[in-house]
């Protein structure tokens, strides 16, 4: 049986994050795929953005990771010429309210180490955006906006630069503790059996089906997933906006935000749908509901600006009646299998937190 050091599933950000933090570590790293290209999955049906670190318990991963890689993602951006930008966001406050919310989102993220957060009146959220009409906004300004693909293929070239391999249409079909690490099978066109010393699962919204196909994984350690769909609708005409625009978050989600992408296109959303299974079509029904939510903070939006655009599925653990979700990032101190890591539940803010996951992969993995 071939041998190498290790074998990460899943290439999308977060992936391509692990195996080229492995390979530059100096490790043998072989990244499976089971599509016929990277980023298919979740990494290409987002809104692309950049987190500050607000949102998130104080204390937790995702609080911790989101800080840590929203700062090496800016760096990273810029020394390997990734299109970005930090054109900052405003959580708004449609009427006094929801003021209150502001100001804990204001508490979680100074407690998290996002120090640049500043109270604004409505005055001083229109002086920013004239077309804003609330109450109340708390201004972001290390919040931006990321070309996604731009970044996954950056990830990819210093991850084969420094001799990682990356393996497309090769479906992980199973592993088995052995001497030494792993068994890994995978199917597809050329089935093979490749041990390793690790195993990396970073398979997104397949996560923890790919755990269950891992023998000797305790069945109580892979949590159940609920999935959260977000419908996006693209504006017909330019917006009046040069910074994002959010409400105060939904259970489930964000809420029906605004963003703009690298050439100052609008699109609302995601909004929360949740689903049992992955259907990515955009119901044209929900136009009105969102529509609602957005003339709470632009009334000036009209029903012909809105098209449907696309959808992603959000991996939720505990789902839609549970508490805070936050990153699981398992490794052989849970479980119990000797070079095992299991990532589940890498939803918002992962694409921010990528490099900084893959970091803390690394140091899980020693344990």
């Amino acid at each position: 049986m071939d041998q190498v050091e290790a074998i990460v599933i899943g290439a999308g950000v977060v992936g391509l994050a692990i195996a080229r933090a492995l390979a530059r570590a100096g490790r043998e790293v072989v990244l499976i795929k089971a599509a016929g290209a990277i980023g298919t999955g979740i990494s290409a049906r987002n809104s692309e953005v950049i987190h500050a670190g607000i949102y998130y318990e104080p204390g937790s991963l995702k609080a911790e990771l989101c800080v840590k890689g929203r700062n090496a993602l800016y760096a990273f951006c810029a020394s390997h010429k990734v299109g970005h930008s930090r054109i900052g966001k405003l959580i708004v406050a449609a009427g006094a309210d929801e003021v209150a919310y502001l100001e804990k989102l204001a508490a979680h993220g100074a407690a998290n180490g996002v120090g640049d957060l500043q109270m604004l009146d409505g005055a001083a959220a229109r002086a920013l955006e004239p077309a804003l009409d609330v109450h109340a906004a708390l201004f972001s300004p290390s919040t931006g906006i990321v070309d996604s693909h731009g970044l996954m293929l950056a990830l990819e070239g210093d991850m084969e630069a420094a001799g990682g391999m990356l393996a497309l249409r090769a479906p992980f079909a199973g592993a088995e503790p052995v001497a030494n690490g792993l068994m890994v099978r995978t199917g597809g066109d050329a089935p093979l059996a490749l041990g390793c010393r690790l195993l990396v699962n970073a398979a997104g919204l397949d996560a923890p089906d790919l755990a269950r196909r891992i023998a000797g994984m305790p069945a109580h350690l892979v949590p159940e997933q609920t999935l959260a769909k977000g419908n996006y609708f693209t504006c017909g005409r330019k917006v009046p906006f040069r910074r994002l625009i959010y409400p105060v978050p939904e259970p489930g989600g964000l809420g029906t935000h605004l963003t703009l992408d690298l050439g100052g296109q609008g699109r609302f959303g995601p909004d929360v749908e949740w689903v049992r299974t992955r259907d990515y079509g955009v119901d044209p029904a929900r136009k009105a509901a969102m529509m609602a939510s957005i003339r709470r903070y632009w009334p000036d939006v009209r029903e012909e600006d809105l098209a449907p655009g696309y959808a992603g599925i959000r991996p939720k653990i505990p789902g839609p009646d549970g508490g805070p979700q936050d990153f699981v990032i398992q490794g052989p101190a849970v479980h119990g299998i000797a070079g095992l890591v299991n990532l589940f539940g890498i939803e918002s803010p992962g694409l921010t937190s990528c490099l900084a996951i893959a970091d803390k992969v690394l140091e899980v993995a020693k344990k």
